[in-house]
């Protein structure tokens, strides 16, 4: 295999745009923040080096399951996604299409086909390469066949269109969900819930400290009306523990 001192592991090409900066934070945190039993890795604008001699491929998002980063992240090899190095090629990669420059069905398909991702999924939020806003490739055999299931069954996750807000910004956003359709949080969205559970739990115990009050107000009122009774009983001359 290639010296990895001879490869361009970075080349501090930036981001093209706000919208695909967000959206590939919002697909990488949201697995972090949610997926705790497995090591997998997740990242956004990482190149993966898959065939010795030629030149690295940047995904906008990539997952690879049962690998991690090595300790020492600082050295050469340890930069970038070298396949050979980790021993398979991520399961998932994901273009977020920003023009028709990128040639995500063309060149790129078939550069994933021959690193043998499992799945390549094209997103396309301004329809700029036809109508279809998300396109789901499964590799079988040797080849990427397009599919109309979101469900990626090989990972365990799949992908979805969600409408809502993300870093106060209202978009539609791709985001992975789990097979009942439940979405991966992002840590604000945990934090929220917790929030939500811990007010919740709040006001539960504020309900059974109220209930607890208006019990002790019946007891004492039906005390007092039982004094009274047995006052007045005496004041007639009759003895009220006779009764």
């Amino acid at each position: 295999m290639s010296d990895a001192n001879q490869l361009v592991t970075e080349d501090d090409t930036p981001v093209d745009n706000f919208a695909s900066a967000k959206q590939q934070r919002l697909l990488v945190s949201s697995l972090y923040s949610s997926i705790q039993q497995q090591t997998f890795l997740a990242e956004a604008n990482v190149g993966i080096y898959h065939t010795d001699g030629q030149p690295a491929i940047v995904p906008d998002v990539f997952l690879s399951l049962d690998v991690q980063v090595p300790e020492n992240w600082w050295k050469k090899q340890n930069r970038c996604y070298m396949v050979w190095r980790f021993g398979k090629p991520p399961e998932v990669v994901i273009e977020i299409v920003s023009n028709k420059e990128g040639d995500e069905l063309g060149k790129k398909l078939k550069i994933y086909e021959q690193m043998r991702a499992s799945y390549y999924i094209v997103y396309d939020q301004t329809q700029q390469l036809g109508e279809k806003v998300l396109r789901v490739y499964e590799l079988r055999g040797r080849r990427y066949f397009e599919t109309s299931e979101n469900w990626l069954e090989q990972v365990g996750l799949g992908v979805t269109l969600w409408e809502g807000k993300f870093e106060e910004r209202q978009d539609t956003w791709l985001r992975w969900c789990y097979q009942d359709g439940n979405l991966l949080s992002t840590g604000d969205e945990r934090a929220e819930q917790e929030r939500q559970r811990a007010e919740q739990e709040r006001q539960r115990a504020e309900q059974e400290r109220q209930r607890a009050e208006q019990e002790r107000q019946r007891a004492e009122q039906a005390e007092q009306r039982t004094q009274l009774l047995a006052d007045r009983l005496r004041a007639m001359g009759v003895d009220p523990n006779t009764l």
